[in-house]
């Protein structure tokens, strides 16, 4: 090297382009010292801050990655809040301004521009519970679970009411230690909230008797407009209304649709908590049964009142709900994790091979053959919740893909119309050797346009220690194979139940060694794969979800066993 060349590397600055082909080629080391170089001479670049972010990960300092992530984060979103017009100088000084842009960007699903204006609209002299609960929601909805934990707590301590303190919850089963956390909390706010209105003693004005039609309630802010709808409709449907009477407690009845003629429907919305209870013991419910949990339009205080002799969590909330008046819990059989009982207030009730039926929506596709027949390359899928993409979801998941090059990983949700939630995922997934280019973002999508897309996947990843849901059944049913695994606890278990009862074991992992060998086994002959969606749909509909009848049939069967072992307890 010449002395001109020598004195040019000493003063030239490096580039973005020499700091990620570092990091492509391993070297930790210069791509940290090159990239780090470049956010210096570039104080409000976001680009360059997203890479030493993945860099410092990849070198294994993940605290002061952390640190850069959230600068990248910032800057990021600043870029966005601009370029949608949004008043930079009021931003800069108007609380109430930032407090609208905030809400805006929340309804937007713009959730990391909405994590900044609203945090610069907190006002900790006068503390508005809907700001802070959005401020939180917008962490929560990134993943920024610590984060979303820490405003929640504040919250909590803040605003002491049952609904507020309820946010706390769910978040906390995205932390470590998490089982002990979530049982620890529900406790506390059943102390709290729902404790201080149980009576020592209640008469129930119902007729003792085993055999005969029970009265059942259930409670929840809606039936048919939330996610429980394709899973409660068909057991309100199929209920015996020889065998039982139903009763439905929800808050705006006429805001309801199709709910069958032998329910009767009380209105519970904006009703004191002591006047609902009032309602229930006048309908003299044998079996009430909540259905929402620790979720925003909970009525669980009700249940701190024991409106009814038996009371059941059921379908939207699989943990401890923490009250002592809750008798039991309703989970599939391959849920149970020994040494867990610990972590419930109520009674862990096995319920069978499924937690609940499935309802299909008429707008599902006709089955296709899986894309990679045509594509020449394996797309996979995850349409789940960004707050359950957890970091050793990504770690398997980039080792998949690094396998792979060529293939591909749509990640589908709502929250991803975010261009920061997709630049800092991008950002987690180059941190384990993953090229950007590998990732697909798609937003929100309903009726056929949503169906339709499980046609570009061949093969869905379920995430962990969270696993998906709703939109598991939906992957199945369209034929598409979900590939989940057997985890360490109830909840890590939810996708078991899910795949199981359709005949497709070869479709869960023990641990995440054996996950990534899996979904590389399972994608690397297309003509198997194909033949794995086939028999994905049709053990769908030939799966205990589809029999809707015989599922509540033996609900009720269950419900009858609880009636008569309250009964012969005497109380």
């Amino acid at each position: 090297m010449s002395a001109a060349e020598a004195l040019k590397a000493l003063t030239s600055t490096p580039t973005l382009e020499e700091g990620c082909a570092a990091l492509a080629r391993g070297d930790t080391a210069e791509a940290i010292e090159l990239l780090y170089a470049v956010t210096q001479a570039q104080p409000a670049d976001h680009e360059s801050r997203y890479w030493l972010y993945s860099a410092l990960v990849a070198g294994g300092h993940a605290e002061l990655a952390g640190q850069i992530l959230a600068d990248a984060r910032n800057l990021h979103a600043v870029t966005v809040i601009r370029s949608l017009g949004g008043d930079m100088e009021r931003f800069r000084t108007d609380p109430a301004y930032c407090a609208t842009l905030g809400m805006q960007l929340y309804e937007a699903r713009m959730m990391g521009p909405a994590t900044l204006a609203l945090g610069r609209a907190l006002d900790l002299e006068k503390p508005d519970p809907s700001v802070m609960i959005s401020y939180g929601l917008s962490l929560q909805h990134q993943g920024r679970m610590e984060e979303a934990i820490a405003v929640f707590t504040a919250a909590a301590e803040i605003f002491p009411t049952a609904a507020i303190h309820g946010f706390l919850i769910y978040p906390l089963f995205h932390a470590p230690d998490r089982l002990n956390r979530v049982a620890e909390e529900a406790r506390k706010w059943a102390r709290l909230h729902a404790s201080p209105h149980t009576p020592k003693t209640v008469m129930f004005a119902g007729e003792r008797t085993a055999n005969r039609r029970l009265r059942i309630g259930y409670v929840g802010p809606s039936f048919t407009r939330n996610q429980v709808s394709q899973f409660l409709m068909p057991v309100l449907e199929a209920h015996d209304p020889s065998a039982v009477e139903v009763f439905l407690y929800c808050a705006d009845p006429a805001g309801e649709a199709g709910l069958p003629e032998h329910c009767k429907v009380r209105a519970i919305g904006g009703v004191a908590d002591a006047d609902v209870v009032k309602r229930i013991r006048a309908d003299k419910i044998d079996i009430l049964i909540d259905v929402w949990g620790h979720t925003a339009g909970s009525r669980l205080p009700v249940f701190g009142h024991r409106p009814a002799p038996v009371q059941v969590a059921w379908i939207n909330f699989v943990q401890t709900t923490g009250l002592e008046t809750m008798d039991y819990v309703l989970h599939a059989d391959s849920m149970a994790v020994e040494g867990t009982a610990q972590y419930f207030t109520e009674q862990v009730w096995p319920i069978g091979p499924i937690v609940t039926p499935c309802r299909l929506s008429p707008d599902r596709q006709p089955a296709s053959p899986t894309p990679a027949l045509k594509t020449g390359r394996i797309t996979f899928g995850s349409f789940n919740n960004p707050a359950k993409i957890s970091e050793p979801t990504v770690q398997a998941w980039a080792r998949i893909l690094c396998s792979r090059p060529a293939d591909r990983l749509v990640l589908k949700y709502g929250y991803y119309a975010d261009p920061v939630l997709q630049r800092v995922t991008r950002a987690r997934f180059a941190a384990y050797g993953v090229d950007p280019d590998q990732l697909e973002f798609r937003g929100h999508t309903t009726g056929a346009d949503y169906w339709r897309e499980f046609a570009d996947i061949d093969l869905a990843l379920d995430p962990s220690p969270c696993p998906g849901g709703t939109t598991s059944c939906d992957a199945l049913a369209s034929g598409v194979p979900v590939l989940t695994q057997w985890g360490d606890d109830f909840f890590s278990r939810i996708g078991v139940p899910v795949v199981l009862p359709c005949g497709l074991p070869e479709l869960i992992a023990e641990g995440w060694d054996d996950y990534v060998q899996r979904a590389l086994y399972l994608t690397a002959d297309v003509e198997a794969l194909d033949a794995l969606r086939r028999k994905a749909r049709a053990g769908f509909e030939t799966s205990p979800y589809r029999d809707e009848t015989g599922f509540t049939r033996n609900l009720e069967d269950i419900f009858r066993q609880m009636y008569a072992r309250w009964l012969e307890a005497g109380r």
